[in-house]
């Protein structure tokens, strides 16, 4: 295996902007670090889950994979657009807003969010499947992969606590923008 190109392509899938991103941003950004780390903890475990299944599953998965990618850029894109729509009329003046970045929604989020179900679909059969077969290398590897996807979900965590002074400033802006991104991530699903 090359170890450079499996390491650049986890840490390129995981730390760039997506759907679990956006919104780690946006709830350091509304809710703080502590909800954001919630959500991250929970968005890691989900992450790891994936993972698991990919590498049990993959061979079941080649077979019905148009099906899988097809229902998944539905509920996907389903999901990005009301989370646009949610990042987007968030009133950060009013505290009893209900918060929705928890450990749950972070679990679940990784298995409706398209980027990381066709992460984990790809990494295992590209990279560690074809030069590993033993269970032990296999678990070492999504244990690897796990932690990048953490040390990504932090980052964005990190990202959000610095510049949280210019975010909330302009915050109006910063939400729209997000609600942008999620709508474009939800279109580039279907190019």
């Amino acid at each position: 295996m090359d170890l450079t190109s499996f390491l650049i392509y986890c840490t390129i899938a995981t730390f760039t902007l997506g759907p679990t991103n956006i919104v780690i941003l946006s709830t350091v950004n509304n809710y703080g670090p502590k909800k954001a780390l919630k959500y991250s903890y929970g968005a890691t475990i989900g992450f790891g889950i994936l993972l698991v299944l990919s590498a049990t599953l993959n061979t079941m998965l080649i077979t019905i994979i148009p099906k899988i990618l097809i229902v998944m850029q539905i509920i996907g894109s389903a999901y990005m657009l009301y989370l646009a729509y949610q990042i987007s009329k968030t009133d950060t003046s009013n505290p009893t807003v209900k918060q929705s970045a928890t450990f749950k929604s972070g679990l679940l989020m990784q298995f409706l969010n398209p980027k990381v179900v066709l992460f984990t679909m790809t990494v295992i059969p590209t990279f560690i499947i074809p030069q590993y077969s033993a269970a032990f290398a296999v678990t070492i590897s999504i244990f690897i992969i796990t932690l990048i996807g953490f040390l990504a979900f932090i980052t964005w965590v990190l990202f959000g606590t610095i510049f949280k002074a210019f975010i909330q400033k302009h915050n109006k802006m910063v939400n729209g923008m997000m609600a942008l991104f999620l709508i474009y991530a939800s279109i580039m699903i279907w190019i």
